[in-house]
């Protein structure tokens, strides 16, 4: 959705705000008090969840939090919704921790890219997780579930709630949905474990500062921490290789992108010296045709530019169609302050008791 569209959609639902945040807030009321069930699995599981609706960087970090517990010994799996995804059984292995199982456009762009960056970690998708969960626990080696967009999820009962926020994302102003970009009121920040702002670099390190203290006054429990995004390589011919950074940077480029926060990626491009000609954003999780690629490169050559370049999320989803023009992608991972880590592994030293009996 373009920020005109959106602004419109805010404007015209600003008065429903209210009403839907006090509805969202009676849900969570009812998993409290246990008259809706929240399903407790016998392992541990670790949330990556948004307040807010966009892009806030939640893929990023649900490899990073795997990588650790990888590092600790843990045999992680990761459930997700899957969305955007054509699968629909109740329960889709995208991988086993072995092999995928199923195509981008079958598993959804997020599980297949996670599937795909970390082929030793089960990737399971479905609507409700629960079920998911205890397939995972039942059949696939793991003994830590990580749930991917997991912080309204209340089904699921979590053992460490990690909510992100965009530091680009004006929470001053921020309303709830339909009104504006919340998903639920801030008073629901009290169900987090910590909070994580990500996109933090040295030109938003004020703004940072500031959001920071803004967060803590509505979630004094939870500690706030600073991610930073930061390139890793340039991907080439679909993957298979990677190009030359410094090449790239001399290079006229056409950038596009189907993501949350389009406008992060190309101030990645930006800040990291790439050169663009035009830029083309698209609906998150676009799927993109043959016929959208040919108009993407026929405006490319019009621009004079010598390469399209996009995110590696993007790039999955393109692996099957066709063409000569050449196209880059920006690999990005995200890193996270010290202190961070040393929560997380206090944490994960609190998950080392043994999993429970595997559920049939």
């Amino acid at each position: 959705m373009s920020g005109g569209a959106k602004k419109i959609l805010f404007t015209l639902g600003s008065p429903f705000s209210p009403f839907y945040g006090l509805v969202m807030s009676l849900r969570a009321l009812l998993y409290r008090w246990g008259l809706f069930r929240s399903h407790r699995l016998p392992v541990p599981v670790v949330s990556v969840g948004n307040l807010t609706l966009g892009g806030t960087g939640k893929t990023p970090l649900v490899m990073y939090v795997v990588r650790r517990l990888l590092e600790h010994g843990r045999r992680p799996a990761i459930v997700s919704r899957g969305y955007g995804g054509k699968a629909r059984g109740r329960v889709n292995v995208v991988s086993d921790g072995r092999e995928k199982k199923l195509t981008p456009s079958q598993a959804g762009d997020e599980p297949w890219l996670l599937a795909d960056a970390l082929p030793q970690v089960p990737v399971v998708t479905g609507a409700r997780r629960a079920e998911v969960g205890r397939y995972v626990v039942a059949n696939l080696p793991s003994d830590v579930i990580v749930l991917d967009d997991g912080f309204q999820h209340l089904a699921v009962h979590r053992d460490l709630n990690l909510v992100l926020f965009s530091v680009h994302t004006n929470l001053g102003a921020a309303r709830v949905f339909p009104g504006g970009e919340l998903r639920e009121p801030f008073s629901a920040l009290r169900r987090a474990d910590a909070l994580i702002l990500t996109g933090v670099d040295h030109r938003s390190e004020r703004r940072a500062h500031a959001m920071k203290r803004f967060l803590r006054e509505r979630a004094p429990q939870a500690p706030v921490f600073f991610g930073e995004y930061l390139p890793v390589c340039l991907l080439a011919n679909r993957g298979a290789d990677t190009f030359p950074a410094d090449k790239a940077k001399r290079m006229r480029l056409f950038g596009f992108c189907a993501i949350g926060n389009p406008a992060s990626f190309r101030y990645t491009l930006a800040r990291e010296g790439y050169h663009l000609v035009d830029f083309q954003p698209f609906r998150d999780h676009h799927a993109y045709t043959a016929r959208e690629m040919a108009g993407l490169v026929a405006r490319a050559k019009a621009s004079n530019a010598q390469a399209l370049i996009t995110t590696e999320k993007d790039f999955v989803k393109l692996r099957h169609l066709g063409g000569d023009f050449p196209v880059l992608a920006l690999k990005v991972e995200l890193f996270m302050e010290e202190g961070f880590d040393h929560f997380l592994t206090d944490r994960l030293i609190r998950f080392a008791c043994p999993p429970g009996p595997r559920m049939g």
